[in-house]
């Protein structure tokens, strides 16, 4: 897929409440799931025809992350757990229909009633179908692309490749995105006339946005560490990710053009 294609909406990802809020734009929709901390993936089990209990959906909260292994045409999504687990026990044989979706909170949007409040945030939902992959090469991609896209220089910085029994005890699932959408909203209030026309409403209530963004704390070395000081990558990726973080949310207040699409780390 080329930086600037667009995902083909389908009934599964076209927007239609508040349409206007929503994009097909691959770039926006990568940027939005690799900046996510935890990624949720939802799935129905196989109904088992001597089940008589209802069939209800699952969702897990995952660590994962968007990519392009050179063996592809185009970025898969990558997410990793335990290889005992059910979701990859389903998929060790078979492709099953997964929904993995992001979403990040930029600020909450106070209005003269509450029924006008709102937030800040920006959304990605992917759809397609995942299986568990057992290359070597590409598993190691795999786990290298989600702790790097989590903390940046983290794996050429720790102990790698894997051993075999981490390998062993890890499972790597790989979904094509077969459609996908983004949904983001920027800027402050939108109050009813009736209510800005009335002073009795605008001189005692509040109005406006506070900001919320995830910020990263200074590392604190745990009981076996030996490391006297903490590596520069580890100061830089917390001074980076915080100001970023804390310019999207300011970004989001004042509504800019390119809200929500990737930002350049300085």
């Amino acid at each position: 897929m080329a930086p600037s294609a667009s995902y083909t909406p389908d009934e599964r990802t076209k927007g239609n409440r508040l349409a206007k809020r929503t994009e097909y734009d691959a770039d926006l929709v990568h940027s939005i799931m690799n900046s996510t901390p935890i990624l949720h993936v939802s799935f129905n089990a196989p109904f088992k025809s001597n089940d008589s209990e209802p069939q209800f959906p699952t969702i897990l909260p995952m660590l994962g992350a968007i990519g392009h292994h050179p063996s592809d045409e185009e970025p898969h999504i990558y997410l990793h757990g335990s290889s005992a687990a059910r979701l990859f026990r389903l998929t060790a044989n078979a492709e099953i229909p997964l929904c993995v979706c992001g979403t990040i909170l930029d600020g909450y949007v106070l209005a003269l009633a509450p029924f006008h409040n709102s937030c800040n945030y920006r959304s990605a939902v992917c759809f397609g179908h995942g299986h568990v992959i057992t290359d070597p090469e590409e598993i190691e991609f795999a786990l290298r692309l989600i702790t790097n896209t989590t903390n940046p220089d983290r794996w050429e910085n720790s102990r790698s490749p894997p051993t075999k029994a981490e390998l062993t005890s890890t499972g790597v699932l790989k979904m094509r995105i077969e459609t996908a959408s983004a949904k983001t909203r920027a800027g402050g209030p939108s109050d009813e006339k009736a209510d800005l026309t009335n002073p009795e409403v605008v001189d005692k209530t509040w109005i406006g946005v506070v900001p919320a963004y995830l910020t990263l704390g200074a590392p604190i070395g745990g009981e076996e560490n030996k490391v006297k000081h903490v590596p520069e990558y580890l100061q830089d990726w917390v001074a980076d990710a915080n100001s970023v973080n804390e310019q999207q949310a300011i970004d989001a207040v004042e509504g800019e053009g390119d809200y929500g699409k990737p930002k350049k780390r300085e």
